[in-house]
């Protein structure tokens, strides 16, 4: 299918600057796309590299330096770089398959319009699915859990008992959501195990990773908000309330009570202690260690934490600690008190007071 850069432009609602009439056959990366495809800049810093591309058009930011390439201008080239792909791939909407023969659904469970459940799927007494749900082969849902419309349960993901999710739900393959949160006393030098009698809800519009796990609350809810998007093999631990929007990038962990505000993001492998309030749109790090609450609008880095300024200075720091070693080392070895080896020299005997 080959199709112009004009049609392109007006699909993303693009500025053609060069001729609209080129055709072009296919959307590939900046360093794949070849004669005849279109790719993407997404700042107007890396315009040197689409100069070196192959590609004969290019989505581009509003008012890149000109190349010699035909450019249609957006406001997100990504955004609409990601609509020019979806176009080319045409792929048709997916048609509902019904229930499988050989699913296992209690004869007590609801089931929407328009299912397509797989097989080996297996869901509990007294759940109910919404609308147009879509369950992939060996996906488990226990007992009395709710789906809202349009959910979509990949493969061997698990949902015990109770668990509530939104309309628009993805969850990917193997992850987990309402098994025990990590509640033990120690009593008589055991450890004894605390019910875990909560559950998971999930919001409007979230999509969890492979491998993830959300543990249910202890006595109430373990709660992710609407719009929410976390990473494969991300822990969240039992009683956390994860606010609207958040974005938690793989290998993050919370620990059990935590909250947090809206449109908050963690890097890759943060972790956060338990029974903290991470404000709205804070930004954790990756590898960041939280061990305090941290403030709206905060940027966290290192582990322990710091915010932006001082994790700056304390890089810094770090950078120059062989430097200092060195100049420490000397100095101790002009004032008699460090050896050729870097030994503490034997101390000599000071003269007596006058």
């Amino acid at each position: 299918m080959a199709v112009t850069v004009r049609q392109l432009a007006e699909l993303v609602q693009g500025k053609v600057v060069g001729d609209g009439s080129l055709l072009i056959h296919a959307a590939r990366t900046l360093h794949e796309a070849q004669p005849g495809e279109i790719t993407f800049l997404d700042q107007t810093k890396n315009a040197a590299k689409l100069a070196g591309s192959h590609a004969s058009a290019a989505v581009v930011p509003r008012q890149t330096v000109s190349v010699a390439k035909v450019l249609i201008e957006v406001e997100d080239p990504l955004f609409a770089f990601i609509a020019i792909v979806k176009h080319f791939q045409g792929a048709a909407p997916f048609k509902p398959s019904g229930i499988d023969p050989r699913a296992a659904l209690d004869p007590s469970v609801i089931v929407g319009a328009e299912p397509s459940i797989a097989p080996f799927v297996t869901v509990g007494a007294g759940s109910r699915l919404g609308n147009r749900c879509r369950l992939e082969a060996g996906a488990s849902i226990g007992r009395n859990c709710l789906l809202g419309d349009d959910v979509f349960i990949h493969s061997n993901a698990v949902l015990y008992d109770d668990t509530v999710l939104g309309d628009r739900v993805t969850i990917h393959a193997n992850a987990t959501l309402g098994a025990d949160g990590f509640g033990y006393r120690l009593q008589q030098g055991r450890h004894v195990k605390v019910p875990q009698l909560g559950n998971v809800v999930v919001g409007n519009d979230v999509e969890i990773g492979a491998g993830a796990t959300i543990d249910r609350g202890t006595f109430g809810p373990t709660r992710i908000g609407d719009g929410t998007k976390i990473d494969n093999l991300v822990q969240i631990a039992h009683n956390c309330a994860i606010g609207k929007h958040n974005a938690i990038a793989a290998q993050v962990g919370i620990a059990g009570s935590c909250t947090t505000g809206d449109y908050v993001f963690m890097g890759g492998q943060a972790g956060v202690r338990d029974h903290l309030h991470i404000g709205d749109r804070a930004m954790l790090a990756a590898k960041s260690g939280i061990a305090n609450d941290v403030p709206a609008g905060r940027r966290m880095f290192l582990s322990p934490a710091h915010d932006e300024r001082d994790a700056a200075r304390i890089s810094i720091c770090i950078g120059k600690l062989p430097e200092m070693r060195r100049d420490l080392l000397r100095i101790l070895k002009e004032l008699d008190l460090m050896d050729e080896a870097g030994k503490d020299a034997p101390r000599k005997p000071q003269a007596p007071a006058a």
